[in-house]
């Protein structure tokens, strides 16, 4: 096997909870290299929880979580912060430094993590700003752009070290119909351009589908539907057909579970 077969990510009966409540029970999945993993499900799955545990934030109770072949959770804080230079976070919703400008969040983490020139930063931070379509608005600050090019200076942040994994949590929260479409496509042509490995997190279905070669349902801690986007918009599975089709009734509940209502509200006469 070569090492171009070998998962960058790879999960192995990952149990996780917070508390007595737990989240990921038994999950085991493959993240293939160079392709887009797309991570789905309702919403308290555990899907930004799985975004944790690889990038070492979260340690799992029990399981193995490998990245490149490596232990994340058996690292030093030496070892794990070699990993994470290696990964690229979008955080939902952006979260740039408000107090800087669009230069300078993307500037920030060659500043804080190397010791190139300023010209050499200089240099990278135009290219990535370039990538995304944002070199012109390099002295702007974040109040004075649109959700949707915040989004895409994140974007432009986290690929500053020039990352093998990029992760995105909720990139399509928020944003109008030609911004998703334009973030949806940009982030499978840089996938491709820079022969990245992406993991999404999202729950918007047709540009999810769109873009991934990968589809993972999570629900109740536990993978539901793994597959294509075909084969996942197609599966027979109660909760995967619930979720796709975004049906009201199902495995998936809208109330959260609770006392009897009767007593809650103090009715007369209602159960103990």
């Amino acid at each position: 096997m070569t090492s171009v077969e070998v998962p960058l990510v790879v999960l192995k009966d990952i149990h996780f909870g917070y508390g007595e409540r737990p989240v990921l029970e038994g999950v085991s999945l493959q993240v293939p290299r160079g392709k887009v993993t797309a991570l789905m499900g309702a919403s308290g799955g555990g899907k930004t929880t799985v975004l944790r545990l690889i990038g070492g934030q979260y340690t799992a109770q029990s399981g193995q979580l490998l990245f490149d072949g490596q232990n994340v959770s058996a690292l030093d804080r030496k070892g794990l912060y070699q990993a994470r230079r290696r990964m690229g976070m979008l955080f939902q919703f952006g979260a740039l430094f408000t107090d800087m400008s669009v230069f300078d969040n993307v500037a920030f983490p060659l500043r804080e993590h190397t010791t190139m020139p300023s010209a050499m930063v200089r240099d990278i931070v135009l290219m990535k700003l370039q990538a995304v379509g944002l070199r012109g608005a390099r002295d702007l600050f974040p109040s004075e752009i649109s959700g949707g090019m915040a989004r895409r200076v994140a974007l432009a942040r986290a690929m500053a070290l020039d990352p093998e994994l990029m992760m995105y949590d909720e990139p399509f929260a928020g944003l109008d119909p030609i911004s998703l479409g334009t973030a949806a496509r940009l982030i499978r042509q840089l996938n491709d351009t820079l022969a990245l490995t992406t993991i999404v997190v999202s729950h918007d279905l047709e540009e999810t589908f769109r873009i991934a070669d990968q589809v993972i349902v999570l629900a109740n801690g536990r993978i539901v539907a793994q597959g294509t986007p075909d084969e996942v918009r197609h599966s027979t599975d109660p909760l995967v057909h619930q979720f796709v089709s975004a049906a009201p009734d199902g495995p998936v509940r809208f109330h959260y579970p609770a006392s009897d209502a009767a007593t809650d509200f103090g009715i007369r006469g209602a159960r103990p």
